[in-house]
């Protein structure tokens, strides 16, 4: 193709691009940009920032410091042995039974109406 059937093509496709979606499809949104509202965006995310600083909670776990908020997604720590598990393997077990899937097969496997009515394994079951 030469570049005067290129022009045409897009030309056709902005057109048609247009009259499907509206004059506003094809605006570069650049065009709509300008000094007055790069300084509100620049003022936003300034106060953004300091809101975010001020509503920030650091807890202490387990000997490091970390944002409360990035903790409170669910329960991470396995109530049998006591690890904090990441592994996405994990999550259905800690979030039914809160224990990961290695104290699943362990202490519960077969028996889930035990654990259900409170049984926990003992200090010596642990080891």
């Amino acid at each position: 193709m030469d570049n005067k059937k290129d022009i045409n093509y897009i030309a056709h496709l902005e057109r048609a691009v247009s009259q499907k979606y509206g004059e506003e499809a094809t605006i570069n949104p650049r065009s709509l940009w300008n000094d007055e509202k790069e300084a509100k965006y620049k003022e936003q995310v300034i106060k953004m920032k300091e809101t975010k600083k001020e509503n920030v909670t650091i807890e202490k776990r387990q000997g490091f410091s970390i944002e409360q908020g990035l903790i409170n997604k669910g329960k991470r720590q396995c109530c049998a042995c006591n690890k904090y598990s990441f592994n996405l393997r994990d999550d259905y077990y800690l979030t039914k039974y809160e224990t990961c899937e290695k104290c699943y097969i362990v202490y519960i496997e077969g028996r889930e109406e035990r654990w259900v009515n409170g049984w926990r394994p003992s200090d010596k079951e642990r080891k």
